[in-house]
């Protein structure tokens, strides 16, 4: 009989780590695909060969080639006669798997984490200095792929999903749809998606969206134009900790933005300074624990990955009252709602994998 014998703890967290490592490369392989457009022009063929792709996508052949024979050693796109020479194998994309990688509109397109992910590694010297220091690295300096990551990542969800946590709130609903003329702040808003998409499932909501990245407000004016709603949604730089205004708001939003504020209670304090008297703040942020558990389940170690390499350096740079940090618990955010003078605050059940829903009342 022979004996059982238990693994090396040190080979099987070597095995890990080189595991981790190399997906870690995998993601920035797909990071060249989505940025060079060879997903789309793969996507586009019934089969194509490295020469193919590379007329079709505008790179050179001898990293086609490469490229293609990586992507279907890691299984993201097949090959189908491996065994020839490499001028001659033919490269298709599934369908499936062209959806979770091309489609923008798709509640599988999760290919812009991708983005996000490079424009981390992209800061990683200044991220070394920080960590050293106590400082922090500016939003605008991790560049346009988080800007547009974060965006691209979070647009399905808003785009399929934003009615459905509206009508989450009944009272909310109702105002939005019969108010002559509802209107909406959208705090945090990014490149705008989330102030268009209510504008869209709501004709008679009018949307204001705050950021106080200039970047990514020009582009939200853009993408507004682009979608014939720029009558209804303007965009503005500003402050969430500081906003004022002359009108009341029926609905303030804040998805995803609570988090990397420098001044949480501050903002949610200036959110209900503006709330009509029957108004009300939404916020989607992450769906973490209610405390820290290690080991954590995936979503959590997800979280926390992107804490250490760009929330808390981000709301560092911003002179914070307090730092979060991506990983928001469930308590934090009720006990800055206290804070911030709200009487009524309640989670929301809304099903999502990466948000969890709070609605608070003045």
């Amino acid at each position: 009989m022979t004996a059982i014998t238990e693994t090396d703890p040190r080979e099987a967290f070597a095995e890990r780590l080189l595991e981790d490592v190399t997906r870690s490369m995998e993601t920035l392989s797909v990071y060249l695909g989505v940025k060079l457009g060879l997903y789309h022009a793969l996507a586009a063929t019934d089969g194509a060969t490295e020469r193919d792709l590379a007329d079709r996508a505008g790179i050179a052949t001898r990293y086609a080639s490469e490229w293609l024979s990586q992507q279907a050693a890691a299984g993201y796109i097949d090959c189908d006669n491996p065994g020839v020479e490499p001028e001659q194998r033919r490269y298709r994309l599934a369908e499936h798997n062209a959806e979770v990688l091309t489609d923008p509109d798709s509640p599988f397109h999760v290919a812009p984490l991708t983005r996000m992910f490079a424009g981390c590694t992209s800061v990683l010297p200044q991220l070394l200095e920080a960590y050293r220091t106590g400082g922090g690295v500016p939003y605008e300096a991790y560049g346009i792929d988080i800007r547009e990551g974060i965006a691209g990542v979070n647009r399905p969800m808003f785009v399929n999903e934003l009615a459905d946590w509206i009508a989450a709130a009944p009272t909310v609903e109702q105002r939005l749809r019969s108010a002559p003329t509802a209107k909406v702040l959208d705090l945090g808003c990014g490149i705008g998606h989330s102030s268009i998409a209510l504008a869209k499932a709501f004709p008679r909501a009018s949307v204001v969206g705050v950021d106080l990245d200039e970047a990514s407000v020009a582009q939200a004016r853009e993408i507004a134009a682009e979608a014939g709603v720029a009558d209804r949604v303007t965009f503005v730089v500003g402050d969430a900790a500081q906003v004022q205004a002359e009108d009341t708001y029926d609905l303030v939003m804040m998805f995803e933005t609570l988090h990397d504020m420098g001044d949480p209670v501050g903002a949610l304090r200036a959110a209900r300074s503006v709330l009509a008297e029957d108004g009300a703040v939404l916020i989607g942020d992450e769906r973490v624990g209610d405390q820290l558990t290690a080991p954590a389940d995936l979503m959590e170690r997800f979280q926390f990955g992107w804490s250490v390499l760009h929330c808390v350096a981000a709301t560092i740079a911003e002179d914070p009252v307090e730092v979060s940090g991506t990983v928001l618990r469930t308590p934090t955010v009720l006990r800055w709602a206290r804070q911030a003078g709200y009487t009524d605050s309640e989670v929301l059940d809304i099903d999502n994998d990466f948000w969890r829903f709070y609605l608070l009342r003045k």
